[in-house]
């Protein structure tokens, strides 16, 4: 009497809900392998219907047919042993095999890829719908795409880690609570005039954004016995500024004005060395050396400015970037973030173009960290810092485009799949002028039309299929330079 009760509950809690799992693992598993699987074929914009077509013959087909394989050489056996497992067993033994085979060898194969899939393309059935039910299901995908991230951090490596040298661990910043949940435009300074450039202040306040794009003053008239040393640099810049924001601006635009970046190297993908002395003496850097320069001016002049690595994304990579090193300086007792090596120019090819900007000295966390994502969360400078799927997934807008006052209405991800016809959607309300093209597969380019007003568009007609990168640039006048302000990667389907 006692046994049965005992029995029951037994059954109740192991057996049953292990043979639930049992059998609930013939379908989640075959799913998750599909899930896999076509989002990597959306991201690479592949067949997605011949993924789905491969979960098929994985869950039932294969299963099915090895076990009638199995069946027939058992009937052709002279000596069969019973049978242990039932077909239903069976069925769920070889559809998890099978599955689990195919699941391990996408996640070894193409670890990258598969993370990158999932974070960007992981809701690729969903595109076109919404409501309250579609997004949670989008974060729920992108919650377990998340977990994954170990993937692409265990094939991942910044190629400047061993080129920065190591100078001490610096304070780590408090985040901004809440900075990461403000949109960009929010988080701009108000659009009144901006101060021409005079005696500084002894004001300490944060720093406005964007500032004039204009080298400060002691850099453009620094005498040649100031520019003998790294440390003379600095005590020059210490001593003839006041202002603590001012001071900085100085380090950073005589960075940005006096050292070349280094696009051979770059291509080559072989650097010199990029210590500062090496840097300050040649004129010659990738981001590391300048961001080491930087730092060292930095010291010299008695400000905190350290080093910052990360990835970054630029003008014809992917939506994952590649490594990248910056800057982010103790402002009183906060800390900003600058880029010397994106306000110095601009790279294609071989080619490097100086143009000074000011765009990346001391943007706002929630405009650097579209295109910046460090590899310390608290450099974000915000609470809760951004996750790197976030990073992939989030429109590649240049700080010059927030800087003009622009704001993105759509699309609002980094890479889109359309049927013929990309469009771009701009909330313009200073009227500024757009331009925007297309590159081809094959390197072609061609222009899209673009509708100007306080609602502004781009319409690109693309000719064929395949994956097309998308570039968006803006200026405030009509005629003259038009900086790249974004891109994105757009498939194209047949």
């Amino acid at each position: 009497m006692v046994q049965a009760p005992l029995r029951w509950l037994w059954l109740a809690l192991v057996v049953w809900p292990l043979k639930a799992l049992w059998m609930a693992s013939v379908v989640l598993v075959p799913v998750l392998g599909v899930w896999v699987a076509s989002s990597i074929a959306a991201y690479r914009n592949g067949p997605v219907w011949l993924a789905c077509l491969c979960g098929l013959l994985l869950f039932p087909v294969l299963p099915l047919l090895w076990d009638l394989f199995g069946s027939w050489r058992r009937g052709r056996s002279k000596r069969s042993r019973p049978r242990i497992l039932t077909l239903r067993d069976r069925l769920i033994l070889r559809t998890l095999v099978l599955n689990l085979a195919v699941l391990a060898g996408l996640l070894a194969g193409f670890p990258r890829d598969t993370f990158t899939a999932l974070s960007t393309r992981g809701d690729w059935f969903l595109d076109g719908r919404s409501g309250p039910q579609v997004e949670q299901a989008r974060a729920l995908l992108f919650r377990a795409a998340d977990r994954i991230e170990w993937l692409f951090d265990a094939v991942h490596a910044n190629p400047y880690d061993e080129v920065v040298r190591d100078e001490g661990e610096p304070s780590l910043p408090e985040p901004v609570p809440g900075a990461s949940k403000v949109e960009a435009s929010k988080v701009l300074p108000s659009t009144g005039p901006t101060p021409p450039p005079g005696p500084p202040s002894a004001s300490v306040d944060a720093p406005a954004w964007p500032l004039p794009a204009q080298l400060h003053p002691l850099v453009v008239g620094m005498p040649a016995q100031a520019e003998a040393s790294i440390e003379a640099v600095g005590r020059y810049i210490a001593e003839h500024e006041p202002d603590q924001r001012l001071r900085i601006k100085a380090l950073h635009d005589y960075v940005a004005d006096r050292v070349a970046y280094d696009a051979e190297a770059y291509a080559d993908r072989r650097y010199p060395p990029q210590d500062a002395e090496t840097v300050f003496k040649t004129r010659l850097a990738v981001c590391a050396g300048s961001a080491q320069l930087l730092a060292a001016l930095g010291k010299a002049a008695g400000e905190e400015i350290v080093v910052v690595l990360g990835d970054a994304r630029v003008q014809g990579s992917d939506v994952t970037g590649e490594g990248h090193a910056w800057n982010a300086a103790r402002v009183a007792d906060d800390w900003y973030l600058i880029d010397p090596t994106w306000d110095a120019g601009s790279v294609e090819g071989r080619t490097f173009t100086k143009r000074y900007s000011s765009s990346y000295l001391f943007a706002p966390p929630a405009v650097f960290t579209i295109s910046h994502f460090p590899e310390e969360p608290r450099w974000q400078l915000q609470a809760p810092p951004v996750s790197r799927g976030d990073f992939f997934r989030a429109p590649m807008m240049r700080a010059e485009f927030h800087a003009l006052g622009l704001t993105l209405l759509g699309p609002d991800r980094s890479q889109v799949s359309v049927d013929e016809v990309f469009e771009i959607a701009v909330d313009n309300p200073k009227g500024r002028f757009l331009l925007a093209k297309y590159v081809a597969p094959d390197g072609s380019t061609g222009r899209c039309a673009v509708d100007h007003g306080p609602r502004a568009s781009a319409r690109c007609e693309l000719p064929a299929p395949g994956a097309y990168q998308v570039e968006l640039y803006a200026a405030p006048e009509q005629y003259g330079s038009y900086p790249l302000v974004g891109s994105f990667a757009v498939n194209r389907g047949s």
